[in-house]
């Protein structure tokens, strides 16, 4: 074991806006989140974010366990913030708990939980799904239990208010950012971190900032889409600050292109907002090369997949989807592109999925799918 010299991001993700619905408010709950240890150390700190709520947010307590095989063990760290347990977060704001001093080894699951006593507006979180990405609630203070009674705990995919943590650990250990929206809030960056795993590479964590429906240009301003979360401009630089981080794999911009259908057929979609090619190279370029630059990260794009069947899909959408991915095949300004589209597309049909790829909507990848995007990612990369 290797001096413990820094501080690297071993787990993250974005922070949106919960899908509004009439019931927005929870109250005595504990939320359990698991969550697998990707290198060893001997400190952690805990990002907790507010980012997206309009009202302040209060853990009346928290705390991290460890656990084994599933099941809680006894050993509990608090984590505290300026030294109090009661943690509050205003509204759009973010804020880092005082370190948590204890040993982690490699592959060990810890457990954070939050309890929340009062009316508390869940309104930051954000939708997450894959093998490694599943939460719990409990209704009541279960943090002191070694184990939940299984007849008072349902699974989520929704993470709320915890962002990212950090582990103090070896010099050689580093972050890799996976950026865009449903594609990769959904399973490929967990299948990436098994094939990690799979292949013995235990220097690199895969830390994901997706949010489902986002948008490179745009951003909607109404409570029925206020989930799809802000634009790239008000995303990318609040969500590249991962410590440890040397690399960011961008795969965004789908949803420029499909969401515009005209305000005959949905008032929020205007034809207006559809870009053009030269546009979402432009705002790729800008916002996200320009800013990843100046944090001194390697830059890399992955191609938009197929989307024929899709219920928006026409032929225009196709010939812009082709053109920005030649743009990233071939652009000078990034160190690499990953050709998700080569790597699912039917090869006799390359605008459609491969069957065994396709989820069924022609847009989100199957399990295999996910797989496969997962084993296109050159380690080289990373």
């Amino acid at each position: 074991m290797g001096e413990y010299t820094k501080w690297v991001a071993c787990w993250g993700n974005a922070t949106s806006i919960r899908e509004n619905t009439e019931c927005m408010y929870a109250k005595d709950i504990t939320l359990h989140y698991p969550i697998q240890m990707c290198f060893s150390g001997n400190k952690l700190r805990f990002h907790f974010s507010n980012i997206t709520g309009t009202e302040s947010v209060t853990f009346k307590a928290c705390f991290m366990q460890f656990a084994l095989e599933g099941k809680q063990r006894q050993l509990q760290h608090p984590i505290l913030l300026n030294g109090k347990e009661d943690i509050t977060i205003e509204a759009g704001k973010q804020v880092v708990s005082d370190p948590v001093c204890c040993d982690i080894q490699r592959d060990e699951y810890i457990i954070v939980q939050l309890y929340l006593p009062d009316y508390t507006q869940m309104n930051a979180g954000v939708l997450i799904t894959g093998p490694l990405s599943m939460g719990q609630y409990s209704y009541g203070n279960h943090l002191f239990e070694k184990e939940v009674d299984i007849r008072l705990i349902r699974h989520m995919n929704w993470f709320y208010f915890l962002n990212t943590i950090d582990i103090y650990t070896e010099e050689n250990n580093r972050a890799f950012i996976c950026y865009g929206d449903s594609i990769t809030a959904q399973d490929w960056p967990d299948d990436l971190t098994l094939r990690l795993q799979k292949e013995g590479i235990t220097n690199v964590s895969v830390i994901r900032r997706a949010i489902s429906g986002t948008r490179i240009l745009r951003e909607y301003d109404c409570i029925t889409y206020a989930a799809y979360g802000r634009k790239g401009e008000r995303r990318f630089a609040l969500e590249m600050d991962v410590a440890g981080a040397e690399a960011v794999l961008i795969q965004h911009g789908i949803n420029d292109m499909i969401h515009p259908v005209g305000t005959d057929v949905n008032i929020f979609r205007p034809m207006s907002d559809l870009p053009t090619a030269e546009e979402l190279e432009k705002g790729f370029e800008e916002i996200y090369i320009n800013h990843a630059r100046k944090l001194g990260y390697r830059v890399y794009g992955g191609t938009l997949l197929p989307i024929e069947g899709w219920r928006t899909y026409a032929p225009f959408r196709e010939d812009l989807r082709n053109a920005f991915n030649d743009w990233l095949r071939t652009t000078p300004l990034l160190d690499g592109c990953v050709d998700f589209d080569k790597a699912v597309c039917d090869p006799e049909h390359p605008s459609r999925f491969k069957d065994i790829y396709d989820s069924g909507d022609h847009l989100h990848p199957s399990e295999k799918g996910y797989e496969k995007m997962a084993e296109t990612v050159d380690l080289s990369f990373m």
